[in-house]
């Protein structure tokens, strides 16, 4: 039985009705997956395909995520109808969201809900399970300081995979020990928030009604601002976003500065991933600070 079979197979378990296939047709846009538009007599799904022995329980992570930020009913996501493993093929099945075009409030409702998003807390950083940030292990092990967290669940992790694959030199790996003794220094005091953990502009698509729906999650619980970094490092963000986030939830004075700490984290991820000029990157924020 082919994959796609598998799939059309997977929609009839979960849905209790007779599926057929009409059209598959793949999508673009992944650097880790496969992407498919699944045209069925039950309607129309988005279908993610990758290996699973090199990324083991990915897509499973993923809709956990998905799950835990539909459940906060704060910002549209896609609609998971399963994930499953065969094989050595994995694949998650969501509901298909047509493009639409952006309202003409689409950042301010945009801002407003992940201001509304990162309302949601709990006694702890990180979250009861570890996932994925890109196509690299996330470790969410939980701390009651952010500063903590954010030191050893993020920066030491990537900086220790850089070190043993020879992508840093030791002098910008002495120059992050220095940076840690300063993090309670740097990041004011908050509650943990509930964030996307890697919202930049490829993840999120706009649905027909006009609205930011937030795709490719990487949640746990951390400081707001790590999203409010990850918004700007690559761009495509409008300031109307911002505006309107601190207009319901404002930020610490001094924000701005510090989302470039934020960013060492998924720039020394992207340093793992694609190595090139990313360390530059890292190198001179360090050298700023």
């Amino acid at each position: 039985m082919s994959w796609k079979d598998l799939v059309r197979k997977k929609l009839e378990e979960v849905t209790g009705e007779t599926a057929e296939l009409l059209s598959v047709s793949p999508v673009g846009g992944g650097d880790i997956n496969e992407a498919y538009r699944f045209e069925t007599t039950l309607g129309t799904y988005f279908v993610k395909k990758n290996s699973s022995s090199r990324f083991p329980q990915m897509f499973e992570k993923e809709a956990l995520g998905l799950k835990i930020l539909a459940d906060a009913e704060e910002i549209p996501v896609p609609e998971v109808m399963t994930c499953d493993e065969t094989g050595e093929e994995a694949f998650l099945i969501m509901k298909y969201i047509p493009p639409g075009t952006k309202s003409t409030d689409f950042w301010e409702t945009f801002g407003r809900r992940l201001a509304a998003l990162h309302r949601h807390t709990v006694e702890m950083f990180g979250l009861d399970h570890d996932n994925y940030i890109g196509s690299l292990h996330q470790s969410n092990r939980r701390h009651r300081s952010w500063t903590d967290f954010f030191r050893e669940e993020r920066l030491q992790f990537q900086v220790k995979m850089a070190r043993d694959a020879g992508r840093i030199d030791s002098d910008t790996i002495r120059k992050f020990e220095r940076f840690y003794q300063k993090l309670e220094d740097i990041f004011p005091v908050e509650p943990p928030a509930l964030i996307h953990g890697d919202l930049w502009g490829g993840n999120f698509i706009v649905n027909p009604e006009g609205e930011a729906v937030i795709i490719d999650p990487a949640v746990y619980y951390g400081h707001r601002e790590m999203d409010l970094g990850m918004s700007q490092l690559f761009g495509g963000f409008h300031h109307e976003f911002y505006e309107a986030y601190n207009r319901h939830y404002p930020l610490e004075p001094g924000w701005q500065k510090r989302l470039d700490y934020c960013n060492l984290y998924p720039l020394m991820v992207h340093v793992n991933l694609f190595g090139g000029g990313y360390l530059g990157s890292v190198k001179s924020i360090l050298k700023r600070f």
